[in-house]
Formats: structure tokens, C-alpha cells, sequence
């Protein structure tokens, strides 16, 4: 390596990192001021709520107007957390600007009203939202849009729950299951502490949580390690990944429910509504309305409380859990992750009476570890811990998050959520980078067949489901004669125009799959070759310590042969004298009808 390419990679690493140092900044500062509100605004529609008791029976209404409105004007924005999620492993459309007013007017009223909900939906959204639309100012590239939303969703979750170092590490391990994103590290920590700065900048204080368990004690400084308690730990932690795992199905058993009863989204928060109500006076209390985090009635039991080594109460997480699930599912507004935070807490506190445990510990570690289980964000969740709570018992704390998000399954509150890496070898036929809506519809399917064979044994039938058709349906097969088109070019090629500041010329291969998504083309993939050449060039190989930057690359266009010859020609700049081969290919259209009745079963089986 020469002299001059190490200042030139320096040059671009320090050019990089102003770029986003110029970006991030001023995106952060507007996310942690909109937490800011937020949380101002949460806590006066809490009060409000306290001051005025009737306004629970206003429930329904506010639910019927907050679908609605999404419904109406929401559009894409009614995606929340998943839709930048999804933004972030395949940039499309954007996350819309719009996104952020909704979700924080929304998530007020639905706090306002009682229902049970969280914060950390409506500040990841804000986030992203607010990071798509300066992405959009400064004319990002795809590439560094997806790290900018992610260092939006750093800022939000950071700043509203004052974890800066445990926002970035969300943002980074949320996205894929077993896969961290390292990519927007720096970007990330930088959003997630200038968002934390600003939002204590206005005035902002968040609840402080402790553990005193070995408080006062010479055992407090460093590391505390008992293997008793340890065994302890772990089985309780073995339960809060259950929790964890039964919130996340149960939330979306729960969603798929109303919307088979009621197809008219409006209408299912008003049914909500009545739910909660309904078990608010059954219960006689309304402690489990809302955020659960402060109460000015001394009766009602929030977090704080399960910290206490006098109080015992074995029922408030699954009340918590209940509560929650029939509000989000419905469609109002807010996060699931306070939620969890009382339910870890309140089920850590359970267990400790049960286990003989220090309460104040087990609170402290449901609090996180519940959260890991149903996030899948283990590490992010131990550096929470020790934010909260301090180091003296981060191997508790570590340990309790990584038995929870191992015995929480391959299960999310996060449906857009990837599968990069099985938590077991036992699951490694679990496709790659599958996500988890649809890990979810493969195993309800595979449910289905199993209840189908069932059903062909007890008429006396048998069936084969891997010969025979695995989902009870007639496929039929159409087929229409298209075209595929590849371009070979050197990686390194760039398009031809004017470079600037923030962003040089483009990679070829990259400018034009965006330009035939663009264009409307069926498909655009660039694959990189391991061996060989093109237009008569030199015969190269892939290096297998140093990538070679010369080595040719493709990019296969798939669509209708006209399509194809008006790109081309529309692109002529961007294609001349490169090597373009035209072959005529087939596509096929399988198309599925339902059997539903037992003829056609039997059909099937003979």
C-alpha cells in the first residue's frame, strides 16, 4: 500500500466522519427536543387523567379517532417501529415525515384515556421519521440512509429513557437476530448522547431506579458473585424469557383476533375500550392503566414498588401483561417496552419471594431481562442495566438478559425483525435473514397441515405431506415469455457527474438498479464474480485475503423485453461501451385456490 492511497483513505475516513458529525448533530438535537414534549406532554395527560377520573370513559371515542385518522391521513405511518425496521434492511419509500406528529399526538391520548401503553414506540419513531426527512434534505444515498435511521432510533430510545450507550447498541442489534450492525456504530452513540443531552438540556428527569441490595456493604464495589444466588438467577431468568415469549405471541394472537372480529379497524379500540374498563372495575383499581411508572395515589402499585423488599404481590405482572396486549393490539398508540418493564419487574419480585431472593435484585433484573427476551436485544439490555442500576451487578444482569433472550424463542414484539443468526443449532433450518411475520406464517401453515393430516386420518385417509400438496390448495401455473438483461462492468466504475461534499460520484452497478426500481423494472440484483473477465480484458482471480476491485461484476435485469429496450436506451450515458447480453427467459405465476370442503380433502388423500 502506498503512501498516497493511506492519505487518501484517511482523508475519506475524516471526510466521512464530518459528514455525519454535520448531519447527525442537528438530526439528534430535534429528536431529543421532540422527546422532550413527549414526555412534558405524558406527564400532564397522566396528571390530567389522575385529576380527572371520567376521562377513562372517553376511551373509546379517542381510540375510534386515532385509527381513523391513521387510517385516513396516516398511510404508510401506521407501519411504526416495523416500517423503519423494514427501511432499514430494503430502503424503499422512505419512513414518512408525518410519522412523527402522529405517533406523539396519538400516544398522548391514548395515555390520556388510560390506555396501557409505553414510550419507546412513539420515540423510536420520532427518530426514524425525523431522520428520513434529513436524509432527504442532505440527499443521502440508500446506504446512508439506513445508518442515519438507525442512528435516529438511537436518539429516541436513548433520550427518552436517559440510556445513551444502551440506545446505541438497540439500534445496532434490533434490526437481526444474532447479527450486530457495526456499521453506524460511531453515528449511533454520537445521536444517542447529543439526543440524551438536549432532552436533560430542557429540563427533562427521568425516574431513578436502585438496587440496595449489598448497598452499604464492603461487597458493593466491583464485581459480586454468589453461586447460590447465581443458580437462582438463572432459573428466574428461564421465566422472564418464557414472559417474554408469551407477551410477544399473545400480543400478536391477540391483534390477528380483532381483526377477524372486527374488519372495521375503527372499531377495535372501541372494544378495547370496554375490555378495559370492564376489568378496571372488576379489579376495582385502575393501577394498571397507563404508564405504571408514577401514581399519585399511594394504593397503586407501580415499578418503584416492586424495588421494595416489603412488598409482595404475585399477580401484577400478568395483570400488566393483560392490560397491555388488549390496549396495543387494538391499535392505540405507544410502545410495549415500559409495559415490559413493570411486568419484568413485578415478575422478578414474585420470584424472589418464591426463590428466596432478594427482591430489590430480581426486580431490577426482570426489569431488563423480560425486555431482552421479547426485543431479542440481549447486550443492549445489560448495558441498560448497568446504566440503571450501577456495575456491582452486571454479571446478575448479564446473565439474566442472555438466558432470557435464549429461552424467549425465535418470537419478537418486532414482526419486521430478522433472523440472521439461530439462537440453537437445533434451529438452523430456519431460513436466513427470514423475518419473524414471516417465520410466524411458515410455522402457522405447518400447524395447518398438521391439523389437516389429522383430520384425513380420522376419514381414513392418509397422506404423505411431502409428496402430497402441504397447504390443502390447487396450484395453478401460468407462464409469459420475458426477457433478462446483463451488464458487466468493473466494481470500482463510478456514474458520470459532479461530486460533492457529502456525497461522491456513485458505484455504476449501484446507480442502476436504483434507476431500473426506478423505472419499474421486475427485478435488479449486481452480483460480484470470483473468476474471469469481460470485453476481452485481463483474466482475473478473487483474492483471498484482498478483494479485487477490478474483477468483473453483473447486473441482471429481469422484465418484459420493451421494458428492457426503453431502459437501455433511456440509460444510453450510463451503458455505453459496456458488455449487455440479451436472453429470452420465462416467467412462471403460481397462483393458489383453497379446497374447503371434505371432497376435496379426500381428494387430496386419495
Amino acid at each position: 500500500m502506498t503512501l498516497a492511497s493511506i492519505f487518501g483513505l484517511r482523508f475519506q475516513q475524516i471526510r466521512s466522519l464530518a459528514k455525519w458529525i454535520a448531519i447527525i448533530i442537528p438530526m439528534a438535537i430535534a429528536v431529543g427536543s421532540l422527546v422532550a414534549l413527549f414526555l412534558w406532554s405524558l406527564d400532564r395527560a397522566t396528571e390530567l387523567r389522575f385529576a380527572f377520573p371520567w376521562l377513562i370513559y372517553f376511551m373509546p371515542v379517542a381510540g375510534f379517532a386515532m385509527v381513523w385518522a391513521y387510517g385516513k391521513f396516516g398511510k404508510s405511518a401506521e407501519g411504526g417501529n416495523n416500517l423503519i425496521v423494514d427501511q432499514i434492511h430494503e430502503p424503499g419509500g422512505g419512513v414518512p415525515l408525518r410519522m412523527a406528529p402522529f405517533i406523539l399526538v396519538t400516544t398522548v391520548l391514548t395515555h390520556l384515556v388510560g390506555g396501557s401503553a409505553g414510550r419507546e414506540g412513539t420515540a423510536v419513531q420520532l427518530g426514524g421519521s425525523l431522520a428520513s426527512a434529513f436524509g432527504k434534505v442532505f440527499k443521502l444515498t440508500p446506504s446512508d440512509i439506513r445508518i442515519l435511521l438507525m442512528a435516529g432510533i438511537a436518539a429516541g430510545f436513548g433520550a427518552v429513557f436517559g440510556t445513551p450507550i444502551a440506545g446505541a447498541v438497540f439500534a445496532l442489534e434490533v434490526l437481526t437476530i444474532g447479527r450486530m450492525q457495526y456499521e453506524a456504530l460511531l453515528p449511533s452513540i454520537l445521536a444517542s448522547l447529543v439526543a440524551d443531552w438536549t432532552c436533560h438540556a430542557w429540563g427533562i428527569h427521568h425516574v431513578q431506579y436502585s438496587i440496595a441490595y449489598l448497598a452499604g456493604t464492603g461487597q458493593a464495589s466491583g464485581f459480586h458473585l454468589d453461586a447460590l444466588l447465581m443458580v437462582k438467577v438463572v432459573i428466574a431468568a428461564v421465566a422472564f424469557g418464557i414472559a417474554a415469549h408469551v407477551f410477544a405471541e399473545l400480543s400478536h394472537l391477540a391483534s390477528s383476533a380483532y381483526k377477524a372480529l372486527l374488519p372495521y379497524a375503527p372499531l377495535r379500540p372501541v372494544l378495547a375500550s370496554a375490555i378495559l374498563i370492564g376489568l378496571s372495575i372488576m379489579l376495582g383499581t385502575r393501577e394498571y392503566l397507563g404508564l405504571g411508572v408514577w401514581s399519585p395515589n399511594p394504593n397503586d402499585i407501580v415499578i418503584l414498588d416492586f424495588f421494595r423488599p416489603d412488598h409482595v404481590d404475585y399477580w401484577s405482572w400478568a395483570w400488566k401483561g393483560v392490560f397491555t396486549i388488549v390496549t396495543l393490539s387494538a391499535g392505540f398508540k405507544g410502545g410495549e417496552v415500559t409495559p415490559l418493564f413493570y411486568i419484568g419487574a413485578a415478575l422478578g419480585s414474585a420470584l424472589s419471594g418464591i426463590l428466596g431472593a432478594p427482591p430489590d435484585l430480581f426486580a431490577g433484573l426482570g426489569f431488563v431481562a423480560v425486555f431482552a427476551g421479547a426485543t431479542n436485544t440481549p447486550l443492549a439490555c445489560m448495558i441498560m442495566g448497568i446504566e440503571l442500576f450501577g456495575a456491582t451487578h452486571a454479571i446478575y444482569l448479564a446473565v439474566a438478559c442472555f438466558v432470557a433472550y435464549l429461552c424467549s424463542g425465535h418470537s419478537s414484539i418486532y414482526l419486521s425483525q430478522r433472523v440472521g443468526v439461530p439462537k440453537t443449532a437445533a434451529a438452523n433450518d430456519i431460513p436466513p435473514d427470514i423475518t419473524i411475520r414471516h417465520m410466524r406464517a411458515m410455522n402457522a401453515q405447518t400447524r395447518g397441515d398438521l391439523l389437516a393430516q389429522e383430520h384425513l386420518r380420522s376419514l381414513g385417509k392418509t397422506v404423505n405431506l411431502q409428496e402430497r400438496p402441504v397447504n390443502m390448495t390447487i396450484h395453478q401455473l401460468s407462464s409469459r415469455e420475458i426477457g433478462m438483461v446483463r451488464i458487466y462492468m468493473k466494481p470500482r466504475e463510478k456514474t458520470v457527474g459532479k461530486s460533492t461534499w457529502f456525497n461522491g460520484n456513485k458505484p455504476l452497478y449501484r446507480e442502476l438498479v436504483l434507476q431500473a426500481k426506478a423505472f419499474g423494472i421486475m427485478n435488479a440484483v449486481a452480483h460480484h464474480t470470483h473468476f474471469g473477465y469481460s470485453n476481452s480484458g485481463k483474466l482475473q482471480d478473487e483474492g483471498f485475503e484482498i478483494a479485487n476491485p477490478d474483477l468483473t461484476m453483473c447486473v441482471e435485469l429481469i422484465s418484459d423485453r420493451t421494458q428492457l429496450e426503453h431502459f437501455c436506451r433511456t440509460h444510453s450515458a450510463l451503458l455505453k461501451n459496456k458488455v449487455i447480453i440479451y436472453k429470452h427467459i420465462e416467467h412462471w405465476d403460481v397462483q393458489e385456490h383453497a379446497l374447503a370442503t371434505e371432497d376435496a380433502l379426500q381428494e387430496i388423500a386419495i
